[in-house]
């Protein structure tokens, strides 16, 4: 089996996955969105803690397995720093405990295969990764090198959704309770899609997010906002994000003709993202892959996935070479 371990941010994951037929042995993730919801968003020391407390947990459950692990697989970049030392830390423990290899995993990349969890990857594709902190358009090759072709100049799609949330008070995670806000919201606010008249395959949300600020400012002169003016908001805005990211998303696929086009990341929960994107691949004739919902966000189960390949490749990496990188860049398409 390889043992998968992510903490790249605020969820910590162990994973257990067969080698050979791709099974999910064992998985599980502990949240901390309770004890970061109190905050509107993440606190990188304080999920630093959290990580050391909760990862012992979950490698004391799989101790009947260790003997048949073949190597630790592990999220090193990209993340925020204190959360990846988490698991870097009790990756390379174990590796050394058990006398097993290191897998250094990019965590986008594990993000591509969770689109092939229990099947081997299939390649060439396009991928549209939407997630807390990335926002971008990616080719992957026949070989699975990977390049990028647009990505975000500012804030993140899902990144935008907490924000909006907090704006309104709605708790975090924003991304789920502005959605569901909006499917009560009515079409009353208008506001203007990002870079619509701008040639750039890129997107920016910082622009959309100052549109609702304003609004919403606009309306509390008035009193209090009411659930309907929250549940507008979230409808007007939602909508806006949703054709910001499949404006420049049309234009890659009139560029571009993929066989295959997936879906990742968090944010790829959005169900109404995910039926304009389904929509969009059936205008082109492509065939649309998604990621289960329950592992569209942070998940070890992605990180043992993409560490199998790794694996079988033997691209191991030395205890004393396995470096955090917070920030990770792709090569331009």
């Amino acid at each position: 089996m390889i043992l998968g371990i992510e903490s790249s941010c605020d969820d910590s994951s162990v994973a257990l996955l067969d080698i050979k037929n791709l099974k999910l042995i064992y998985h599980k993730k502990i949240s901390q969105d309770e004890e970061h919801s109190k905050f509107g968003g993440v606190v990188p020391e304080l999920a630093a803690r959290l990580h050391t407390a909760a990862l012992p947990r979950l490698i004391e459950e799989i101790k009947p397995n260790f003997n048949d692990i073949k190597a630790v697989a592990v999220t090193n970049e990209p993340g925020l720093t204190v959360s990846l030392v988490g698991g870097v830390s009790m990756a390379k423990a174990l590796s050394v405990g058990l006398n097993v290899p290191l897998i250094g995993v990019n965590h986008l990349i594990g993000h591509i295969y969770s689109l092939f969890l229990e099947s081997e990857a299939r390649f060439p594709l396009g991928v549209m990764l939407v997630s807390g902190g990335h926002t971008m358009i990616l080719n992957v090759d026949e070989r699975g090198e990977i390049r990028l072709i647009a990505s975000t100049m500012d804030d993140s799609f899902g990144e935008s959704f907490d924000k909006v949330a907090k704006m309104l008070d709605l708790g975090y995670p924003g991304g789920v309770e502005v959605e569901k806000a909006a499917k009560k919201g009515h079409d009353r606010f208008k506001f203007t899609v990002p870079l619509m008249n701008d040639s750039r395959l890129a997107y920016s949300f910082s622009g959309l997010k100052n549109q609702v600020r304003v609004e919403i400012e606009r309306l509390k002169e008035g009193g209090n906002l009411s659930e309907q003016d929250i549940s507008d908001i979230c409808f007007a805005f939602e909508n806006a994000a949703c054709k910001h990211i499949m404006n420049k998303l049309e234009k890659v696929f009139n560029e571009r003709k993929f066989k295959r086009f997936g879906v990742v990341g968090g944010a790829s929960a959005n169900l109404n993202l995910r039926s304009r994107i389904e929509k969009l691949c059936a205008k082109f004739e492509c065939e649309l892959l998604l990621t289960p919902l329950k592992f569209c966000s942070d998940n070890a189960a992605m990180i043992a996935r993409a560490g199998r390949e790794k694996y079988l490749k033997k691209e191991f990496v030395k205890f004393n070479d396995l470096k955090i990188n917070p920030r990770v860049k792709f090569d331009e398409a």
